[in-house]
């Protein structure tokens, strides 16, 4: 039934994604986004969206809903610089997503873990890449209900510099097996990328994953990030910057959100209108009832 629009989707843009900047001396100092979505493409989800919507606020619920993790970690040898990293890191991950999405009513449950060593796989995945296709085609599990967390290093090619991307709900249909998120290993929870290193971005990522789009989508004008609740904002807002409004009306920009751009250590919210989208977005694509 979503065949048509995922197909458009991924001939524009495959995945969502966040790219570190770095500076002269190769160390982060703030993430931008690598993905573009045109108003158009974005307009047509948003109708085929409205068309096909089940509404979660119709759907009884007796209990918690819980999305089960099959957690792929990739390395290049068997060091945790070398991204093999350890249960403790993994599990500190999924309690973190489960603590930002409390508000939401879903549960992350680590059902999996797997262990690749693959130098290949580690440094060049990136959104399309030949790694990407061969790595998901070998490792992924599960249906458009179980999501799958791939972690590498994106040292080089089309992933250079990336901090994560993921696919959105709708595209699974015509492409089931690119579905999932890809982060940097050192990203987690105790890892070793400053100011990125407390598992938001895992967070930000699984985010996209249920159907939400950043902040700052579409500027100040239009629909923006298509929920009530998030002021609008012409940009992602990056570092932690108190005040800032860079769109007249609706508020200071939400740089505590999580599907912002900001520090790890600046996010701490969802908004209920999100916390809406997600459940009519995994519930009309993925059959996930919260």
């Amino acid at each position: 039934m979503f065949g048509l629009l995922a197909v458009a989707f991924l001939s524009a843009s495959s995945a969502a994604a966040s790219r570190l900047a770095l500076n002269g001396t190769g160390s982060v100092f703030h993430r931008v986004c690598g993905t573009y979505i045109s108003d158009e493409l974005r307009a047509t989800a948003e109708a085929h969206f409205l068309e096909n919507k089940i509404s979660a606020s119709n759907q009884f619920k007796a209990q918690a809903t819980t999305i089960n993790v099959f957690w792929h970690a990739i390395a290049k040898d068997n060091t945790t610089s070398g991204g093999y990293l350890p249960a403790s890191q993994i599990a500190a991950s999924i309690s973190v997503m489960n603590a930002d999405y409390a508000s939401s009513g879903i549960t992350w449950v680590l059902a999996g873990t797997d262990y690749t060593i693959n130098s290949d796989w580690f440094s060049n995945v990136g959104p399309d890449s030949s790694q990407q296709t061969a790595m998901k085609a070998a490792l992924r599990v599960g249906g458009e209900n179980d999501l799958n967390v791939y972690t590498v290093g994106f040292a080089s090619g089309a992933g250079a510099g990336l901090l994560g991307y993921s696919t959105f709900p709708y595209s699974y249909d015509g492409a089931p097996q690119d579905d999932g998120v890809v982060i940097l290993f050192s990203s987690v929870p105790g890892g070793s990328t400053t100011n990125y290193n407390q598992g938001r971005t895992l967070t930000h990522e699984a985010g996209h994953w249920v159907g939400l789009y950043h902040t700052f989508q579409g500027g100040c004008t239009g629909d923006g990030d298509f929920v009530d609740d998030t002021p609008p904002e012409a940009s992602a807002a990056f570092g932690c910057p108190t005040g800032r409004d860079t769109c007249s009306g609706g508020g200071v920009d939400a740089i505590h959100n999580y599907m912002d751009y900001t520090y790890d250590s600046c996010m701490n919210q969802f908004t209920p209108g999100q916390a809406a989208r997600m459940a009519d977005q995994v519930l009309t694509y993925r059959g996930i009832t919260v």
